[in-house]
């Protein structure tokens, strides 16, 4: 079907321009939510669309549609968009390129899983946490299927295809009074989603966090849970985009080849990673999918670059041009962040700490400088190496760059938590504020 929609659509464009790009999607889900442990949502979803760019004398015409009888007039209105805008020397469309299979990323099994599977799984959850004697606050399951197909005018073809499954549980308890809650999710491109497990290490960071102790305002020792550490280190993020250096908003933009973190750490942007949720034989544009290396051993190497921002740049994309659906052009993201740490540390190894399961206000973070200042939630102390009792009240403020000088790994399993893959990150000295 959608190499039928390509011809047509070149076809079309054809009429107004030589320089085009055509981005077709298609995508099928069912998404399944509860609140407490009554199923009260349930949707399934299909979806084709198709986006339309054209480049002539410099100006770039974007169109898009979700109705496949209209690919006549999307082509038309790119057309008389580019007319409209400003010529930019900077736009271009990708080369055309062979590309490598990236493994994991479809399970054959979509097709075979019924609603009554996907609804017993929630379901085995609901079970777990009863008999833990906890409530579900909410939860759900989601499987979606996708395609999609990248041609243009430099004789390029990419086609693509993943899959995508994901659960989640809140919970909350409650002991004389007194209300803890937890949350955890896990998403993965095949089907290996363990439900019960996920249920039972929720319902017991729950009830771990019942009764908590105040804590001392001081610097110490932090080990970064997995959903803190993803919170947090969204503003690196910020850092090394492209656009941001080229924009003047990256604290970053002059610090290629100089040590920016500690040097037992290496960070790589990989596309290329067997089973990421972000992997792909290519990016949003067509550019081939490759393993960048940002940091080598604390040491900055590269920023990440879509076609557009590295034209602007003098440099080549990184494979980094991404783009949220079919309705939009490609911008600078990330794919799959790998943190790798030469060696790491074990919790045996700290005195005296906490570790942090999750953070509030993220999102308010500085996202140039990085100073961050969040609400620590399911909070425990470390003494003498041993994880002891949950803390009540705390909140933790630093810079997200100091913290990168200062980290370590810690032993555990490495996750993928949206661009991130993994472990828990300890921070040898950070503020803690006790509430």
């Amino acid at each position: 079907m959608l190499n039928e929609l390509s011809q047509k659509a070149i076809s079309e464009v054809s009429k107004y321009a030589d320089d085009y790009e055509i981005y077709i999607s298609q995508s099928n889900g069912i998404e399944l939510s509860a609140e407490k442990t009554e199923l009260n949502f349930a949707k399934e979803e299909i979806q084709v669309g198709i986006g339309i760019s054209i480049l002539k004398d410099n100006k770039l015409g974007h169109a898009y549609t979700s109705n496949i009888d209209e690919i006549a007039q999307t082509a038309k209105q790119a057309y008389l968009n580019s007319k409209i805008n400003e010529e930019d020397k900077n736009f271009g469309f990708a080369p055309n390129s062979k590309f490598k299979p990236v493994k994991g990323l479809y399970d054959k099994r979509i097709d075979d899983i019924s609603l009554d599977e996907r609804t017993e799984y929630l379901n085995n959850i609901f079970d777990v946490v009863s008999d833990e004697k906890c409530q579900v606050s909410s939860g759900g399951f989601s499987v979606a299927k996708g395609e999609s197909l990248i041609v243009n005018s430099n004789g390029l073809e990419a086609y693509d295809k993943s899959t995508a499954f994901g659960g989640y549980i809140a919970v909350n308890v409650t002991d004389n009074g007194e209300l803890s809650n937890a949350y955890d999710g896990e998403s993965m491109c095949k089907f290996n989603l363990d439900g019960e497990k996920l249920a039972r290490d929720v319902c017991k960071l729950a009830k771990d966090s019942l009764h908590g102790e105040a804590i001392e305002t001081k610097d110490m020792p932090v080990i970064l849970d997995y959903h803190a550490a993803a919170g947090l280190l969204n503003n690196f993020l910020n850092g090394i985009s492209g656009d941001n250096v080229l924009r003047g908003r990256s604290i970053l933009a002059d610090k290629i080849g100089k040590e920016i973190m500690s040097p037992k750490l290496s960070i790589y942007d990989d596309n290329t990673y067997e089973g990421g949720l972000l992997s792909g034989i290519c990016d949003g544009e067509g550019t081939p999918s490759q393993k960048t290396s940002i940091v080598e051993n604390g040491v900055l190497k590269n920023f990440i670059f879509d076609i557009y921002n590295a034209n602007k740049g003098n440099t080549e994309s990184t494979s980094n041009g991404f783009r949220g659906s079919y309705a939009g052009i490609p911008s600078v993201g990330t794919s799959n962040v790998i943190f790798d740490f030469d060696e790491n540390e074990d919790i045996s190894e700290i005195d005296e700490g906490i570790i942090v399961n999750s953070v509030l206000g993220a999102h308010t973070a500085n996202p140039i400088s990085g100073d961050f200042s969040v609400e620590a939630s399911n909070v425990f102390k470390i003494e003498n190496g041993e994880i002891t009792k949950p803390v009540k009240k705390a909140m933790i403020s630093g810079n997200i760059y100091d913290c990168l000088k200062d980290c370590t790994g810690i032993k555990s399993d490495i996750r993928q938590l949206g661009s991130f893959v993994i472990p828990k990150i300890g921070i040898n000295s950070l503020r803690v504020i006790g509430q």
